[in-house]
């Protein structure tokens, strides 16, 4: 039970290490009860412990269980959600809000069938019972947070979206988790008008995106993300957007086109005359089956529309792919055949770009080396758990 709270300490990107998550005021706290009332909560229920109990607490569940929220759980400021060990499922009904708190770790939960909420009072993230307006059916929604991380969840079939990081939300990472059977999957910035989301930073990186996911994987506004070594399978619409403005660091991701359909993977809202800036730094991004990172290069010089003085997008080095191509799953040769891979491409690390593009974008402090991903047809054919799968180890 102990030794749990060392988690903490192995997040990465903007989010930071989770250190004021622990220590020796660390309060842990049992759900044995899946039961829930918004205003009222019980001892021993999720609501209990992520609402009414303040300082560090640290969140564990005695056994599987599927809890169906009555309104959405707003989750105090230095609470861990820890489903490690057994199967917790939020689902049927409202699920999770971070409303103005920091210092959130939610981990290995499934968070799945959410529905819209009318208005009403609920607990709050303080222990005081709060009116709260109406609330989309989104699995994880963030609102004036900061310093959060979510990391190794299944998220799907929801009614809205996935996971929305909006209003002055900053400092989030999200990681190793499993996101399927959705339309709208990842929204990065409230709306077009609030500018506060500038200062927005957010890492998505070491997630699995399919199947059966449509588009924002994510959709960026105003701020600024870092994308890295996520595997997309199929889209419907695109994979990652943006508008007003925002700003895109996108490295060694595999984004495996549909076999029919849009191939784009990266897609600039152009219908506002709005531009998106885009900077590869070296990205090494991969594109397989057809797929390609923007718009074709006579698109762009048409309407104009690409900042970059670079080229829009680039061919993957052959030499690179060809050991990527090698990699089957099961293998135990994964750390051995990304070394190879990277031995014969140029150098990079992620979290380094270029000096000319150097400042408060240039990287998320990742410092950790690029998955080699599988070629196309192992990409659609996933027979390994994508929970298992986004691990990065240094070597």
């Amino acid at each position: 039970m102990r030794r749990r709270s060392q988690l903490a300490t192995c997040s990465v990107g903007y989010a930071g290490k989770m250190i004021n998550n622990i220590g020796n005021d660390l309060i842990h706290y049992k759900v044995t009860d899946s039961s829930d009332d918004p205003i009222n909560p019980k001892p021993n229920t999720l609501r209990y412990g992520a609402s009414i109990i303040q300082g560090k607490v640290w969140i564990t569940f005695q056994k599987d269980m599927i809890i169906t929220l009555e309104k959405p759980l707003l989750i105090s400021s230095f609470t861990t959600i820890d489903g490690r060990g057994v199967n917790v499922h939020i689902a049927n009904n409202a699920c999770l809000m971070i409303f103005k708190a920091t210092n959130i770790i939610i981990h290995n939960i499934r968070v799945h069938h959410c529905k819209p909420q009318a208005p009403g009072i609920v607990m709050g993230p303080k222990g005081k019972v709060i009116p709260l307006g109406h609330v989309d059916g989104d699995a994880i929604r963030l609102v004036t947070a900061s310093k959060i991380w979510i990391d190794h969840n299944t998220l799907y079939d929801c009614q809205d979206g996935l996971l929305d990081v909006t209003r002055g939300s900053t400092d989030v990472t999200i990681s190793n988790n499993w996101f399927k059977n959705q339309d709208k999957v990842i929204l990065l910035g409230h709306d077009d008008g609030y500018v506060r989301d500038k200062n927005m930073k957010v890492t998505v990186m070491y997630n699995h995106f399919g199947p059966n996911c449509n588009q924002r994987m994510p959709r960026i506004r105003h701020g600024y993300a870092h994308v890295a070594n996520n595997l997309y399978q199929g889209w419907l619409q695109y994979a990652i957007g943006g508008s007003m403005e925002p700003s895109l660091k996108s490295e060694a991701n595999l984004f495996v086109a549909p076999t029919i359909g849009n191939k784009e993977a990266i897609h600039y809202d152009t219908t506002r005359l709005i531009r998106i800036r885009i900077t590869w730094l070296d990205s090494a991004d991969a594109c397989t089956c057809g797929g390609y990172l923007c718009s074709p290069p006579s698109y762009v010089l048409q309407n104009n529309q690409h900042p970059n003085k670079h080229k829009p997008f680039r061919n993957f080095r052959n030499n690179y792919t060809n050991a990527l191509s090698r990699l089957t799953p099961g293998s135990g040769r994964r750390a051995s055949l990304r070394r190879e891979a990277l031995a014969q491409a140029s150098p990079f690390r992620l979290g380094e770009g270029s000096k000319k593009e150097a400042g408060a974008h240039a990287g998320s402090r990742l410092g950790e080396t690029p998955l080699a991903w599988a070629r196309c047809s192992l990409a659609q054919k996933l027979s390994w758990s994508p929970e298992r799968l986004f691990r990065a180890k240094r070597f």
